[in-house]
């Protein structure tokens, strides 16, 4: 049994939960989201819990029970409290600005690298930290990852952009001889 998957959701006041043949929605204060749903998981709601139960013992079923039920709570924690990636921006003259849906970033480059922030997703920058959220884990994921692309960490000086939580390996430059 699916240790991720036998452990029932609470459903917090405020948020509705709609089953149906193909697909699962979730209505919160935040928004409302739907995912697709796994033809090999069962999900029932009952006194306030959605539970999952698998319909065959086999990988795949083992695989998308645990699955169905993580999308499921990443999708009632994203219509109560929406979730937040920190990205750090390290480098001499290297900068992010917001501008409505657009993010411009001066990262070394000849010329600015603007990124066009997809839907449902708000930015702002403090200082250093540019903060993406959202209500939906993938996208705001997608989106700090696409943002780390323009300008990964170097391992020398730790110039680029990070996670705000990322462990560096720094390496030792090369020896005078």
């Amino acid at each position: 049994m699916s240790r991720i998957g036998k452990k029932p959701i609470q459903i917090p006041k405020g948020v509705t939960i709609t089953l149906g043949n193909e697909r699962v929605a979730a209505k919160g204060p935040k928004g409302s989201l739907e995912v697709r749903r796994h033809k090999l998981v069962d999900i029932v709601q009952d006194d306030g819990k959605l539970v999952f139960r698998r319909l065959e013992e086999s990988k795949p079923g083992r695989a998308a029970h645990g699955l169905m039920r993580a999308l499921c709570a990443n999708m009632v924690t994203g219509v109560t409290v929406g979730f937040q990636r920190k990205l750090e921006i390290n480098g001499v003259g290297y900068r992010a600005e917001v501008q409505g849906r657009k993010v411009t970033f001066q990262l070394g480059y000849s010329h600015p690298v603007e990124y066009e922030l997809p839907v449902g997703i708000t930015a702002s920058v403090e200082k250093s930290i540019l903060t993406l959220s959202g209500i939906d884990k993938e996208a705001v994921g997608a989106a700090a990852a696409k943002i780390r692309s323009f300008r990964p960490p170097e391992p020398y000086k730790g110039k680029g952009i990070k996670y705000l939580e990322e462990q560096l390996l720094r390496k030792v430059g090369k020896a005078a001889g």
